[in-house]
């Protein structure tokens, strides 16, 4: 009878170790805007989705250090309810967590990108309209490999290395390194990637908490094995004052080597006003001033500048 009973409780153990741990979540976002020069020349009113998400992700105590780790991430449009071309076209991956540092396979976005341009996307995650527009990847999230290291006193580093898998597109081979230091108020970054076809992008990028205050911003050097390189810098201010967020965005887009007057600018104003930790509304205008070599955010010709004007709501769940 002990052996039995001792036996049934080995197994009870066993199985309330080994459950993973599964967590829905997602992210509803939907504007409407008055636009100029985005994808018509004339002023319109539409309603806009910004990057809406349905995810599932999860984790599993393999015991000794060590976890089983999965997400995967829908897109969707929230305007029309159509889904995205690749319905897993957010990040989708498997991976393994040990106190040596995190192990993930799949569909991953480049880290490089995280550490430089969408920290300092303070106003809006980096979506939408008032997305950051100078931004050059050298980067595929597809078919990728990435190691994380374990945390040495706030300072982590990532590699990732994404495969070449498309015989029409021979260059889909990239590199990818980032570093991330966290040290109270103070937050530095550093991305670096590159494709065997030869393009390249280094970033560092910098963030501090004042108080009410934030201020962060990046520097860019882009490399296009066929337009030559290009300087970019982004600046973004945030006052936080009781429930209400007050935001500053502006970048600047040196001319490419090889294509004139390709310079643009690029500022957004926004507010912000947060009804809970999970819903907020919101106001912004964003414009991109681009030279006439430059299409920057627009689909209707060089030289053409594009602005929006948009009122939101934005759920997390």
């Amino acid at each position: 009878m002990k052996r039995t009973l001792i036996a049934l409780a080995c197994l009870a153990s066993t199985a309330a170790f080994a459950q993973s741990n599964v967590t829905i979540y997602g992210r509803l976002n939907t504007t409407v805007e008055n636009q100029k020069n985005i994808d018509s020349a004339d002023s319109k009113t539409v309603l806009n989705n910004v990057a809406s998400r349905l995810g599932f992700k999860g984790t599993e105590d393999l015991g000794g250090g060590l976890k089983a780790l999965f997400l995967i991430e829908h897109r969707f449009a929230s305007d029309t309810g159509v889904a995205a071309d690749e319905f897993w076209s957010g990040d989708a991956f498997v991976g393994l967590e040990t106190p040596y540092g995190t192990v993930r396979a799949g569909r991953i976005t480049s880290p490089a990108y995280y550490a430089t341009a969408d920290y300092v996307s303070l106003h809006n995650h980096d979506t939408g309209t008032s997305a950051d527009a100078f931004y050059a990847a050298a980067s595929q999230p597809k078919n990728t490999v990435a190691y994380l290291t374990p945390s040495f006193g706030g300072l982590t580093a990532e590699f990732a290395y994404s495969a070449d898998e498309d015989v029409n597109k021979p260059f889909t081979k990239t590199w990818q390194a980032a570093v991330n230091y966290d040290a109270g108020p103070l937050h530095l970054g550093a991305g670096y990637d590159e494709n065997d076809y030869g393009d390249k992008q280094v970033a560092l990028r910098g963030l501090y908490e004042l108080g009410a205050i934030t201020l962060g911003g990046y520097y860019q050097l882009a490399d296009s094995k066929d337009i030559g390189k290009r300087n970019s810098i982004r600046g973004a201010v945030q006052y936080t004052l009781g429930a209400s967020e007050f935001h500053v965005n502006v970048g600047w887009a040196d001319d490419w080597d090889d294509v004139s007057k390709s310079g643009a600018v690029q500022y957004t104003l926004g507010y912000n006003y947060n009804l809970s930790k999970r819903t907020k509304v919101y106001a912004f205008y964003t414009a991109i001033n681009n030279d006439s070599g430059a299409a920057y955010g627009t689909e209707v010709d060089f030289g053409k500048d594009p602005r929006s004007f948009g009122v939101g709501i934005r759920h997390n769940f």
